[in-house]
């Protein structure tokens, strides 16, 4: 038995993977077990769930630090040049296997490539994130087993760093809020500041003609120094609006690039701008088949530095590899408080890897009660406008939703998709009539399949409000005595 783990570690939102025989079989966040979100470190509960799996024989790292050191001279962020080697920061854990490193953007591409859970097709690979060594953006060609980068850019012009930059400027946390700046998106006007915000942040857009996307500032310590006389509300929101606008816009045109390059339909995307589900949607107006692993930021690569280490097919259509509670899934329970309540809470079998809960560590309501978005939003101190998504039984899927293909998949909530009739399912519906889908089918999570399939047996609809089990800044629950203090402290009892 051959026991190889991959680290993604010393930055953000630290993970580790733990593959044995060529199979994942563990994959887990710090933040989990340290409590912190977004924590930088490793813990040691995580290293020794993992450890019961073996002592591993080799360890890839996510990124070439060495690298990423010269690139921090260039940067002049002197203070990061002493961060200790990956070697040394496992060490001190107790972990003294060799460690291999792996370019950022090819850890990655692998992950995007080789996760792939239905056979290794030849497909188109595109990898959009903040930063990694020097790599911003970078396009790969997955052919016959095999990856190859056909293009690159390279810091500072960085469409994640100016999306990020974008969410500090309205005063959210960058690295950490982008989401919030999408969510608020849907509110705004995305005319009022597109034209300046193109004109003061943007030299040049991609398209069909080339990839580039060059902006005329360095980005890197945000933008809190534009434009300070707009301050009001509905001027943040107008701002969201307009930078997601120009940001689909970008992606589209990196898209018809990458199009007019290839022999072949299908497209894997990563890197943490993989998470803006209202534009990966966008990506079947040119490709008939769209692959978006679980967990496409800095923790997937985890997973995806073993990858692009062994250079070998580990389908990844199962993101239940964290942390175990024991026992049969609670599906009467659950079906009950819905039916009373209308919400429920539960904590049940292995956490997921990635940052949606997908049934696992889930808050899940009835999507057809008028007021359960602001019921769900106050349980989870959210702000009120914050949509939450539904998960469905998938050959339902069509029935309610405006799908891009017939047979769309979205197993991991990667993908806004139009309500086909939001008055009845006010739950699940943003404000611009989208729902960031999850389905659930046949070979999908079982227990979870048994909750849909009993709900709709009962009620006669397929869908279930799913968000994550958790409050606004804190991680997702991750053990039973997790979830237990989470019932004390916000009233919700937690089924298990």
């Amino acid at each position: 038995m051959t026991t190889i783990w991959g680290v993604s570690a010393m930055s953000h939102d630290a993970a580790l993977a733990v593959m044995v025989d060529d199979q994942i079989v563990y994959a887990s966040h710090g933040e989990r077990y340290s409590r912190v979100k977004n924590d930088r470190d490793l813990h040691p509960g995580q290293i020794a769930e993992a450890l019961e799996y073996g002592d591993p024989s080799l360890v890839y790292f996510y990124e070439n630090t060495s690298k990423k050191k010269l690139r921090q001279l260039v940067a002049r962020q002197y203070s990061l040049l002493l961060k200790p080697s990956p070697r040394k920061y496992l060490v001190k854990l107790g972990i003294t296997a060799p460690v291999k490193m792996i370019d950022h953007h090819a850890s990655h591409a692998a992950y995007a490539y080789y996760s792939q859970p239905n056979g290794l097709d030849d497909c188109d690979v595109l990898v959009i994130d903040s930063i990694g060594e020097f790599e911003t953006l970078s396009i790969w060609q997955g052919r016959g087993g095999n990856l190859n980068k056909i293009w690159n850019q390279n810091y500072p012009h960085s469409v994640g760093l100016w999306y990020s930059a974008m969410t500090q400027r309205l005063g959210l946390r960058p690295q950490e809020h982008e989401y919030i700046l999408m969510g608020m998106a849907a509110l705004g006007d995305p005319n009022k500041f597109y034209d300046v915000i193109r004109r003061d942040f943007i030299h040049s857009m991609p398209g069909i003609d080339g990839p580039e996307i060059v902006f005329k500032h360095n980005l890197h310590r945000g933008c809190s120094w534009w434009r300070p006389d707009i301050v009001s509300v509905q001027d943040y929101i107008d701002i969201a609006a307009a930078v997601q606008r120009l940001y689909m816009e970008m992606f589209q045109g990196v898209l018809l690039w990458m199009h007019n390059q290839s022999d072949t339909n299908k497209l894997a995307i990563a890197g943490g701008c993989a998470l803006n589900c209202v534009a990966n949607t966008m990506a079947y107006n040119l490709y008939t088949d769209v692959w978006i692993p679980a967990n496409p930021g800095d923790a997937g690569s985890s997973a995806g530095a073993i990858m692009a280490g062994i250079k070998t097919h580990t389908p990844m259509r199962n993101a239940y590899l964290g942390t175990c509670i024991p026992g049969p899934y609670p599906v009467d329970q659950l079906v009950s408080d819905l039916e009373t309540r209308g919400v429920t809470a539960v904590a049940s079998g292995c956490a997921e890897f990635g940052p949606r809960a997908l049934g696992n560590r889930s808050i899940l309501a009835d999507p057809r009660v008028a007021n359960i978005k602001d019921r769900v939003n106050q349980i989870k101190q959210r702000e009120e406008f914050r949509p939450f998504a539904p998960m469905i039984l998938k050959e339902h899927a069509g029935q309610y939703f405006h799908l891009p293909t017939s047979d769309f998949d979205a197993p991991f909530m990667q993908y806004a998709v139009r309500c086909q009739d939001p008055q009845q399912y006010p739950g699940i519906v943003h404000v611009d009539g989208t729902s960031r889908i999850q389905t659930v089918g046949v070979d999908d999570n079982a227990r979870v399949r048994q909750l849909l399939e009993t709900w709709y047996a009962r009620t006669g609809c397929p869908m279930l409000l799913n968000t994550s089990l958790n409050i606004k800044g804190e991680p997702l629950i991750n053990t039973l005595a997790d979830a237990q203090r989470w019932s004390l402290c916000y009233g919700l009892d937690v089924r298990s």
